[in-house]
């Protein structure tokens, strides 16, 4: 008889900690969820912006024509994006294309002087230091997720209900090797 309640009570405390994981993994996720909400609202601005962007470079580099069209085609993609996923891709490809954009507008320095440009320049580059801040806090939501889900034993549970392995939002492969380029200074 005895026997039989210490296997209730194992199997009653085993019930108990696989609620708990199961609920931490719901926990995780929605904060994850929600710090993707906070990278949205950034999001939505610098695609605001961009319009406004590429219009006052066209005037001034009307023969860039096919850099301002992957710009324009990688916002499009950008806002059409819908899953976390899908987002972070079309988010990277645009990035790229801005980065594309900046390039160009060095050899133009009449527009670097423009003043409906430079303010454009700034919002976005405040734009692009607030991503960056609310990608650290979705990266670190993210890893705690993760980890949480990759741990034994809570992988058990947390394969039984689907959850899996999520995506991180990096800098992507084109700006990584920008990156590890060594700087340039010219006098």
């Amino acid at each position: 008889m005895i026997a039989l309640w210490i296997i209730l009570g194992i199997v009653a405390l085993l019930f108990i900690w696989a609620i708990a994981k199961y609920n931490l993994f719901i926990k995780l996720r929605n904060n994850r969820e929600n710090a993707f909400a906070n990278i949205d609202v950034q999001l939505k601005q610098r695609h605001d912006l961009i319009p406004q962007l590429v219009s006052t470079v066209k005037g001034y580099a009307s023969h860039e024509k096919e850099t301002l069209d992957m710009v324009v085609k990688a916002r499009s993609g950008a806002m059409n994006a819908k899953s976390i996923d899908e987002k972070i891709v079309a988010e990277k490809a645009l990035s790229s294309a801005l980065a594309g954009l900046k390039v160009t507008v060095e050899a133009y320095p009449d527009l670097k002087a423009n003043t409906n440009f430079m303010h454009l320049q700034e919002e976005i580059s405040d734009i692009e230091n607030k991503l960056a801040a609310v990608r650290r806090f979705f990266n670190s939501t993210t890893k705690e997720l993760n980890t949480s889900i990759e741990m034994f034993p809570a992988n058990i549970i947390a394969g039984m209900f689907g959850f899996r392995k999520e995506m991180m939002f990096d800098v992507g492969e084109q700006q990584r090797v920008e990156m590890d380029k060594p700087p340039t200074v010219s006098f």
